[in-house]
């Protein structure tokens, strides 16, 4: 699994903890190991352009997601992977504003940076929350996968 990461915000950031748990949740899904992840992290602003840009909102948000290729879904042993990598897509951070919702939401920016991430996995793989059932969905997954990292996270330090 390639991920690659860059961080243009202008705010330190554990990047590795990120990459981390972009690997654990793509591997947990079945994600194909040959597929490919880009995270990005930036600035309130450019967030901000970012959202009017391709989701029509007014101001910054916490992530997006921008899916690329869908068929770098490992659907189990019936389903032979395929043989080439393939872009699962872009998932692009706002540190500033995940330490905004961070100290409302009584955890870590480090946190909630990882929370973050989980979900922008989860947009790339196609789930989304919309609908009162898709939402119990993907953040009862979303929750699943964090609790698992943070236990696998806690065993190796």
């Amino acid at each position: 699994m390639s991920i690659e990461i860059a961080n243009e915000s202008g705010t330190e950031v554990d990047t590795d903890s990120i990459l981390a748990v972009a690997r654990y949740a793509l591997d947990e899904m079945g994600v194909n190991p040959l597929a490919e992840l880009s995270v990005l992290l930036v600035d309130t602003e450019y967030m901000a352009e970012l959202n009017h840009r391709w989701m029509g909102g007014d101001g910054p948000t916490d992530v997006l997601a921008f899916p690329m290729d869908e068929g770098s879904i490992d659907h189990g042993p019936g389903e032979p992977p395929g043989g080439e990598p393939t872009l699962l897509g872009d998932i692009v951070l706002a540190p500033g504003v995940a330490a905004k919702q961070a100290a409302g939401a009584g955890h870590s920016a480090a946190e909630e940076l990882h929370l973050l991430t989980v979900h922008g996995v989860l947009h790339l793989l196609g789930y989304d929350h919309a609908e009162p059932e898709e939402e119990r969905e993907m953040f009862g997954l979303q929750a699943r996968l964090l609790s698992g990292w943070q236990a696998q996270a806690r065993r190796s330090s």
